[in-house]
């Protein structure tokens, strides 16, 4: 049997990825032209190198289908609800940070709290006859938070890109989306809540706690993390 690390198939994630990698001694490579998902893996034996999007990394490490993955720590807890029982969270990468924010329009000049923000809620169910609409893919994670804080008055509109526009096409009021420097939100007249951090993300390398592992896998593995400084 061969330890399956599953990483990001495209973009800066990948690279970011490979080269967090590459300063512990191991070489990740993609093979084929752009296309193509073909991978390998160089410095260490008994790991296969496996190219997937970062959000079916978390699905497949709970599905026991990789052993090791990287992705963030946004897209394991809200794919996840009991990741801690799947999952074991091995390693911070310091790099893919952003902040999961709830962010309203700049004009809403009364609205700088989540308290302010549950009044204006309220408000503006009984003004319009209908809950204040959320933009966001972050269905779990923003439900999860606005319970805690004691805001009901509002629904969720699933937004899968472009999520910041949605308050300027007047599909939702406000959105709660993954930002790294906050200039999206304000190039569409968007504000943070003061109180509005929902989860600081960044990409994260996990260990699936389901997948098998014979005694072959389980020296290999124990042999790349002790590679990478984590044995």
């Amino acid at each position: 049997m061969t330890v399956k690390l599953g990483v990001p198939s495209k973009g800066r994630l990948m690279e970011k990825t490979f080269d967090w990698f590459a300063t512990r001694g191991i070489r990740l490579e993609r093979s084929g032209d752009a296309r193509e998902y073909a991978a390998q893996i160089d410095g260490v034996e008994g790991v296969a190198l496996v190219l997937l999007s970062a959000g079916e990394i978390p699905r497949d490490l709970a599905a026991g289908r990789i052993h090791l993955g990287v992705t963030g720590t946004d897209l394991v807890y809200e794919k996840l609800p009991r990741w801690e029982q799947q999952l074991r969270e091995l390693a911070p990468m310091g790099f893919g940070e952003a902040n999961l924010v709830l962010a309203v329009p700049r004009f809403w000049v009364d609205v700088d709290t989540l308290d302010d923000f549950d009044a204006a809620a309220a408000a503006f169910r009984a003004r319009h006859g209908f809950r204040l609409r959320i933009a966001t893919k972050y269905h779990r994670l923003v439900r999860d938070f606005l319970r805690e804080a004691g805001v009901a008055d509002y629904t969720l509109v699933d937004s899968q890109g472009a999520t910041e526009g949605t308050v300027k096409n007047e599909t939702a009021e406000a959105v709660a989306d993954i930002t790294s420097t906050g200039e999206t939100l304000r190039a569409n007249h968007l504000k943070l809540l003061a109180d509005g951090l929902i989860l600081r993300s960044q990409a994260t390398l996990w260990q699936s706690r389901v997948a098998p592992l014979d005694e072959a896998a389980r020296a290999g593995l124990a042999g790349f993390l002790d590679r990478i400084g984590l044995g």
